[in-house]
C-alpha cells in the first residue's frame, strides 16, 4: 500500500515521492485509440442519438408491410392498441373519473375563459373537442385536457396587447383562434421533427417561479370580480392592481359581492383541506366548485342580488361549438401576430402538459413518449382552433383528481367531454344568474396550488443560482407582466447553461492516503499532493466557448502553486497532469488551447501530461498530431500511472 509523510511546517499536505511504488513490475496500459469511423456513419449515429434516442423504429424491424401499417396507426392513435384490452371494469373507473373531473372543469372553464378575455362558452368549447382528440391520439392515461389558468392568462395578456377585447371583439376572437391554430402547429411540428428537447430549456426552477408568479397575478386579477369593482385596471402587475383596488375602496366595492365571494372561497378552501388530509375524500374538493356555482346561482336568483350591484354572468351561448375555420388568419399581419402569440402560448402549454404527463406516468410506472404527446397536443389544438376553441393543455389539478378518482384510460376525457356537451346543450341558460364573485373564488382556490413554496425552499437550499432563476421569473411576472416574467425565466435558464459551458469547473487533485486514487482536495482535505507534480481535472468538454478559459485557469492553478512552493522553499513543479476523464469531447479550438498550454509550460520547464482521455478526445488529438507534440509516453490511462512514472523524474530533477 502507498504510504505518505507530511513535512513539518508545511501547511499543505505533501506526498513524499520516495513513498510512491515503483513502476517496475507494474503493468502500465497504454491509452487505446478507437477504430477509424466513416464520417457519414458517425454523423448518422450522432443524429440518431440526438433525435431518435428512444429508438422509435425498433418495433418495425423484421415486420411485414401490413404489420408495419398497423404499428404506424397504433403509434398515431394509441387507442387502437389499448382499446383491444378494454373491459367493463376499466369503463366503470373511467366513467366515475370522467364525471368527477367534469364537475370540476365546468365552473373552472367559465372562469378561465374570462382570464383569456373571452366569452364563457369558449372555455366550455375547449373542454369538449380537444379532450376527444387527445383521447384518440394521447398516450397518457391520467392527464385531463382543457383550458388552464396560466395559459388562459398568458393568452389573454398577449392578445390584449394587440387588440382591445371590448371595442374590437370580433377581431380579438379571430386572433385567439389564429393563435391557437399556430400553437397547435408549433406543438405538432416539434413532435414530428423530434425536437421535444427544446422545451427542456425552461428549467424546473424557472417554471416554479413562473407558475408561482402567474398564480399571484391570476389571484390579483380576480379581485375585480371578488370585490365587485367595475372600473378595473387592464395592467396585470401588482402595483397597478393594488392601486386600482384601493382606489375603488370607498366607492367601488360591493359588500354583497364580497360576502358571497368570501363565504364560498372559505367553503372551497375547506373542501380542499379535507381532500388533502384524507385522500379517500378526493371527490369533496372536486365537486365543491360545482356545488358553489349551484348554490350561489340559486341564492342570487331568489334574492335578486343582481339588482343590488352583484355582477352576474348574464348569458352563455347555448349549443355545441360552431366552425371557426373561416375565422383563422392565414395571411397578413394578423397571421404573424397570431403566430408569435401561438408560439409562446403553445410552448408554455406544452411544457406544462408534458411535465404533468411524465409525473403521473412515473407514479404509475408506464412509459410516456414525449414526442408523441406533442403531436397529440398539437393536433387537438389545430382541430380545436377550427371548432371555436382556444389553447387547451393538461391541467395538473384536474389530472390529479382524475388519477385519484380511479381513471384507467383516456376514456375519462371522453366522459368529461360528454358531460360538457350535455351542459352546452341543456344547462348553460341556468348559469345566467351565476355571480362573477363565485367564479373569482373558484379560480383563486384553484391557483393557490400553483404556488409551490416547498419547492422554492428546496431550490434555495440546493442551488442558489437556480433560486435566482426562480425568483427572477416570479418577480418578473408579479411586478411587470406575464410575458416579461416568461422572458426572464427563459433568459436566466439559458444564461445558466451558457455560464456552465463557458466557465467549466476545474479542480486540483491529491492522493487519498494508502490508495492509488486521486480526488479533489477541496472535497477530500486528507488528500495529499505529490511533490513536483500538479494534478488538475477539467470537468467539461473543451470547446471554442471555454477553451481559452480552461487554458488560463490551468495556468493560474500552476502560478498560484508555484508561488506557494517558492514561499515555503519547496521543490518546484516539473509535471502538470491534466485528468481528462470528464472531458467528453474537444474541438479544434480546444486542441489549439492545449497546444498553447503546452508551449507556455515548455517555457516554464514544465512537462504537460494527459491522463485517461476518452476515445473521441484521443482520436482528435491524434489526428491533430498533438500526441506527437507532447509524446505518446506522456499520455497515460490513469492519474496513478502518470504519477508513478513522473514522480521519480521529479525527484531526480529536485
Amino acid at each position: 500500500m502507498m504510504g505518505h509523510h507530511v513535512s513539518d511546517g508545511v501547511e499543505n499536505k505533501e506526498l513524499d515521492a520516495a513513498s510512491l511504488p515503483s513502476s517496475q513490475g507494474h503493468s502500465i496500459y497504454k491509452v487505446g485509440f478507437p477504430q477509424k469511423r466513416n464520417f457519414f456513419r458517425e454523423f448518422k449515429d450522432a443524429l440518431k442519438e440526438t433525435l431518435f434516442a428512444d429508438d422509435p423504429l425498433r418495433p418495425y424491424k423484421d415486420q411485414t408491410g401490413s404489420r408495419k401499417l398497423i404499428l404506424g396507426l397504433q403509434y398515431l392513435f394509441p387507442i387502437l392498441e389499448w382499446g383491444r384490452d378494454y373491459n367493463f371494469s376499466k369503463l366503470k373507473g373511467d366513467i366515475i373519473a370522467g364525471l368527477t373531473i367534469a364537475s370540476l372543469c365546468i365552473p373552472q372553464d367559465i372562469g378561465y375563459a374570462k382570464l383569456a378575455n373571452m366569452d364563457p362558452q369558449y372555455g366550455l368549447y375547449s373542454s369538449f373537442v380537444p379532450p376527444l382528440v387527445y383521447a384518440l391520439m394521447g398516450s397518457s392515461r391520467d392527464i385531463a385536457i382543457g383550458p388552464v389558468a396560466v395559459v388562459s392568462l398568458l393568452l389573454g395578456t398577449l392578445l390584449r396587447n394587440e387588440l382591445d377585447p371590448v371595442t374590437e371583439r370580433e377581431e380579438y376572437i379571430r386572433l385567439a383562434f389564429t393563435a391557437t391554430f399556430f400553437a397547435g402547429i408549433t406543438q405538432a411540428a416539434l413532435g414530428f421533427l423530434r425536437l421535444g428537447f427544446l422545451i427542456e430549456f425552461l428549467s424546473h426552477a424557472a417554471v416554479v417561479g413562473f407558475m408561482g408568479g402567474a398564480a399571484i397575478t391570476i389571484a390579483l386579477q380576480q379581485l375585480k370580480g371578488f370585490l365587485g369593482i367595475r372600473d378595473f385596471t387592464k395592467n396585470s402587475d401588482i402595483i397597478s392592481v393594488m392601486k386600482s383596488v384601493w382606489g375603488s375602496a370607498f366607492h367601488g366595492w360591493n359588500w354583497q359581492t364580497i360576502l358571497i365571494g368570501s363565504a364560498f372561497l372559505a367553503f372551497l378552501l375547506c373542501a380542499k383541506y379535507i381532500g388533502k388530509k384524507n385522500k379517500g375524500l378526493f371527490w369533496v374538493p372536486a365537486i365543491a366548485p360545482l356545488i358553489s356555482v349551484i348554490l350561489s346561482t340559486f341564492l342570487v336568483y331568489i334574492t335578486h342580488a343582481e339588482k343590488h350591484g352583484v355582477q352576474i354572468v348574464k348569458h352563455i351561448e347555448k349549443g355545441i361549438n360552431t366552425s371557426s375555420v373561416n375565422k383563422i388568419y392565414l395571411t397578413g399581419s394578423s397571421a404573424m401576430k397570431g403566430f408569435r402569440i401561438g408560439l409562446v402560448a403553445g410552448m408554455v402549454a406544452l411544457t406544462e402538459a408534458v411535465a404533468i404527463g411524465r409525473t403521473f406516468a412515473a407514479a404509475k410506472d408506464y412509459q410516456l413518449d414525449g414526442n408523441k404527446e406533442m403531436v397529440a397536443l398539437g393536433t387537438m389544438n389545430v382541430i380545436g382552433s377550427m371548432t371555436s376553441c382556444y389553447v387547451a393543455t393538461g391541467s395538473f389539478s384536474r389530472s390529479a383528481v382524475n388519477c385519484m378518482a380511479g381513471c384507467q384510460t383516456a376514456v375519462s376525457n371522453m366522459v368529461m367531454s360528454a358531460a360538457v356537451l350535455l351542459t352546452l346543450e341543456l344547462i348553460t341558460p341556468l348559469f345566467k344568474y351565476t355571480p362573477n364573485a363565485i367564479l373569482a373564488s373558484i379560480i383563486i382556490s384553484a391557483v393557490i396550488g400553483l404556488i409551490d413554496y416547498e419547492a422554492a425552499f428546496l431550490i434555495w437550499k440546493v442551488d442558489r443560482f437556480d433560486f435566482v432563476a426562480c425568483m427572477g421569473a416570479f418577480l418578473g411576472v408579479v411586478f411587470v407582466s406575464v410575458e416579461i416574467g416568461l422572458l426572464i425565466a427563459v433568459s436566466i435558464s439559458v444564461a445558466k447553461i451558457l455560464l456552465q459551458v463557458t466557465r467549466p469547473r476545474t479542480a486540483l487533485l491529491g492522493n487519498l492516503p494508502r490508495t492509488m486514487i486521486y480526488r479533489n482536495i477541496e472535497q477530500y482535505p486528507e488528500a495529499t499532493r505529490v511533490p513536483g507534480i500538479l494534478i488538475v481535472r477539467v470537468d467539461s468538454a473543451i470547446y471554442f466557448t471555454n477553451s481559452n478559459y480552461v487554458k488560463e485557469r490551468i495556468l493560474r492553478w500552476l502560478r498560484d502553486e508555484e508561488e506557494q512552493l517558492e514561499a515555503k522553499q519547496l521543490p518546484r513543479i516539473d509535471f502538470l497532469i491534466v485528468e481528462m476523464s470528464p472531458v467528453t469531447d474537444i474541438d479544434t479550438s480546444g486542441i489549439h488551447a492545449l497546444e498553447e498550454l503546452h508551449n507556455s509550460l515548455q517555457k516554464r520547464n514544465v512537462q504537460l501530461v494527459l491522463a485517461n482521455p476518452g476515445p473521441v478526445v484521443i482520436d482528435k488529438l491524434r489526428l491533430a498530431k498533438f500526441t506527437e507534440l507532447i509524446g505518446d509516453d506522456k499520455i497515460f490511462l490513469t492519474v496513478g500511472e502518470a504519477v508513478m512514472t513522473c514522480a521519480p523524474k521529479a525527484r531526480e530533477d529536485a
